[in-house]
């Protein structure tokens, strides 16, 4: 990080308070950060703070949660307004800052990459989920496939259209080719490489009772196993409807096996590093 950026980080980690309970929560006073951005009156620091609070109004945030009104201190007999704000209240507050001052630009330069990298962490996260959640339902699917296979299920074309049952019942009847239309995913794809999170821990939710029912009631036969996989899945279906989420209108997601190889590759360019470094 720049030698600047590093400087501001530090004075707002110097500036930091911190409350005193089982939950700790990170906050800022607004008269302390006025300094640190190059302001020495509080009117024209303030204006950066109504045009920050109206930022956050607008951008469907809730005002009062990152500006809290702080206890009025007295300077000279008069109490001094003062507000405690959260880290994302001193962003809006260096965005909406006047530009011309090199602490506000420095700040807003500062935040920024700072946002970015959460962006990128968040973004990391969540491919991790993805990629754990697939592994799962992998996982579930080679079971109840061995399952079906010893209770009735005898050639592919069967065990594909079961899962296709599986699909349908899931996804209000669509079944999985018109599926693929609609998203766009290529034929030969599986579905579940293009899966959010929340639709592969359905899936395997449905698949994972489907298949501890077939074992615990001892179901056999191809139409009882259907019926079987179709009513979990109906099930798995009304509990997403319930809490407002209709899978058939979710998102594709980018494609995991391009995830994958993204990994690997970024895994190989570390390795290779480490190897410069150890002299390998």
């Amino acid at each position: 990080m720049d030698k600047n950026l590093t400087q501001i980080h530090d004075n707002l980690e110097s500036i930091k308070r911190v409350t005193q309970d089982q939950n700790p929560i990170e906050f800022w006073s607004a008269r302390d950060l006025m300094p640190l951005l190059g302001y020495s009156t509080w009117s024209k620091f303030n204006e950066s703070i109504n045009r920050a609070k109206e930022a956050c109004r607008i951008s469907n945030q809730i005002v009062e949660s990152h500006f809290l009104p702080a206890p009025a201190k007295s300077s000279g007999g008069r109490p001094m307004e003062d507000y405690f704000l959260t880290r994302q209240a001193c962003y809006l507050i260096a965005q909406n800052g006047d530009p011309r001052k090199s602490q506000v630009a420095l700040a807003q330069t500062y935040f920024a990459n700072q946002t970015r990298k959460q962006e990128l962490l968040e973004k990391r996260e969540k491919e991790d989920k993805r990629l754990e959640a697939r592994a799962k339902l992998k996982d579930t699917e080679r079971k109840i496939e061995s399952t079906v296979y010893e209770r009735g299920i005898k050639l592919p074309v069967e065990f594909a259209t079961f899962k296709n049952k599986h699909i349908e019942a899931l996804y209000g009847g669509i079944p999985a080719s018109r599926l693929k239309r609609i998203r766009k995913i290529p034929t030969g794809r599986s579905l579940a490489d293009f899966d959010s999170h929340v639709e592969l821990k359905a899936k395997d939710f449905a698949l994972a009772m489907t298949d501890h029912n077939i074992k615990e009631n001892n179901i056999r036969g191809k139409e009882a196993m259907n019926t079987e996989v179709i009513k979990n899945s109906r099930a798995t279906r009304q509990t997403l409807l319930s809490r407002g989420i209709r899978p058939e209108h979710l998102k594709q997601e980018e494609d995991l096996k391009i995830i994958e190889s993204r990994r690997k590759k970024e895994q190989k360019q570390i390795s290779s590093k480490s190897n410069k470094v150890l002299g390998n």
